[in-house]
């Protein structure tokens, strides 16, 4: 049996599989986030850990006896800080987290001859100008920096011992030589920090480190080696087969995730486009992000007192309609495609007769727009695929997946357990390294529950749609 585990930015889930990659056990934990001030989003690791090991314990006692390998998945780009003691330094500053706007700016400017090799657009989100931001505003700190992890490989670190990371997470850091598949020297300088300040880099199939004894007897876990896992989307893709050129995923999850698999390497950072290692040796992919997707729909039931997200969804479904009302789900800025964190979420078209039902339905349009905008720019940046391999745990409203196709003009597939694709992902790659496989044969595609088809009528109105929600944010931009 293998074990994987997604750090998210919620929860904390866990899947064991056996060697047919049957799921024989599932277990999950809640995490909470702290925003102590405008665009700032931050997490304590040891809650992590903590959240971490219930998990772990949660399974049964038999089953974890007999798992022989572990698999890491997790939220991408944020800074763990270790000092030279092992200690933490300050709270992981996050994926979402918009204060490093400023230092982006500065290191495009500063540092144009790197974007060949990093391939990206340099967005508050990534790695590197958080660090460019804490030299500047967090001296003290920035000079206990003994060690810079990111957040899946503070567990392998508190585990195992040693500090790893693999291709595709390392991709989102601005320090990886993405068609190289290594740290670049010149983009660490770029940050004033140096290579040994950063986790050894691996294919996501090869083994890192063996669990500690401390640890195995502490969780029930027999002595067994840990691979390098991959970031969340690389390894939600690995758990949806979503392996070969132009295959294609769908994200709803905290974040809105399109993801393609490209034939090379295809760097263009114009409009927002990730250009990302996969976790499939020579293998890359595109994807476009928007910061909230599912977490705006939780936003907009917690505002209008829905008792939870599924209520929320059902009732939007008997509505049918957002009775005029538009939504731009920017909660938390927005990357793909305007690269803007202090872009602001706003409701338009409010009457006295909207009801709450009418605003999550406008919550789900507006998603599904930001979705098509992201979309459009990978298009644009050369990426191509017929069919969508849905994911994430806003992949269980169909009726949103309605809403989302016929924006998209795309056809989606839902795939069982397709709400645990990234946990399910890092367990086929603990499959894949400890018994030596190639990731396409361990990685088939699991069944299809349910295909949704664009319908023309209504990929017709929704264009209308789009266009006018569009406005809404070149509109208002000069008020964020």
């Amino acid at each position: 049996m293998y074990l994987g585990i997604d750090l998210g930015t919620s929860s904390i889930k866990t899947i064991v599989i056996d060697d047919a990659d049957k799921n024989i056990s599932e277990t999950s934990q809640p995490i909470k986030t702290s925003s102590p001030r405008s665009l700032w989003s931050e997490q304590n690791p040891l809650d992590w850990l903590e959240a971490a090991e219930k998990a772990i314990l949660s399974i049964p006692k038999k089953i974890r006896s007999e798992i022989k390998g572990i698999g890491l998945s997790g939220q991408m780009h944020g800074a763990v800080l270790l000092d030279n003691q092992n200690q933490l330094i300050r709270p992981a500053i996050l994926w979402n987290d918009g204060r490093s706007h400023q230092e982006c700016q500065e290191l495009e400017k500063n540092f144009p001859e790197l974007k060949p090799i990093i391939g990206n657009q340099i967005m508050p989100g990534f790695t590197s100008p958080k660090i460019s931001w804490l030299k500047k505003n967090e001296r003290t700190n920035f000079s206990k920096i003994n060690k810079i992890l990111l957040p899946k490989d503070y567990l392998r670190f508190a585990w195992c011992g040693d500090y790893s990371t693999d291709v595709s997470d390392a991709s989102g850091t601005m320090w990886l030589d993405i068609k190289k598949r290594s740290w670049s020297e010149n983009a660490v300088a770029a940050t004033e920090i140096s290579i040994e300040q950063l986790p050894k880099v691996f294919e996501s199939h090869e083994i890192t480190g063996v669990i500690s004894k401390s640890i195995s007897i502490k969780l029930g876990l027999p002595i067994i080696p840990f691979v390098a896992g991959a970031g969340d989307q690389a390894a939600g893709a690995i758990g949806s087969s979503v392996i070969n050129v132009n295959d294609a995923s769908l994200v709803l999850g905290t974040s809105g995730v399109v993801f393609i698999v490209t034939e090379g390497f295809l760097p263009n950072p114009k409009g927002g486009i990730h250009a990302f290692c996969h976790a499939v040796p020579n293998t890359w992919h595109q994807m476009a992000v928007i910061l909230s997707a599912a977490s705006a729909i939780d936003w907009c039931a917690n505002l209008t007192g829905f008792d939870s997200p599924k209520q929320a969804y059902d009732a939007a479904e008997k509505k049918g309609h957002s009775d005029g009302v538009f939504f731009l789900p920017y909660l938390n800025g927005e990357r793909t495609p305007h690269n803007n964190p202090y872009a602001k979420s706003m409701l338009q078209g409010l009457k006295s007769t909207t009801d709450r039902a009418a605003i999550i339905h406008a919550g789900m349009e507006g998603v599904a727009f930001a979705l098509k905008d992201g979309f459009d720019a990978l298009i644009d940046a050369g990426g191509k695929c017929d069919t969508i391999t849905v994911i994430g745990g806003g992949s269980r409203s169909r009726y949103w997946g309605k809403i989302i196709a016929n924006c998209l003009d795309k056809t989606l597939i839902y795939r069982d357990g397709s709400d645990i694709g990234p946990a399910k992902g890092a367990a086929l790659l603990a499959q894949c390294g400890i018994n030596q496989n190639n990731i396409e044969n361990v990685s088939e595609a699991a069944p299809i529950i349910e295909v949704i088809e664009p319908e023309n009528n209504y990929v017709q109105k929704y264009k209308e749609r789009i266009n006018t929600w569009r406005k809404l944010y070149h509109a208002t931009k000069k008020f964020n």
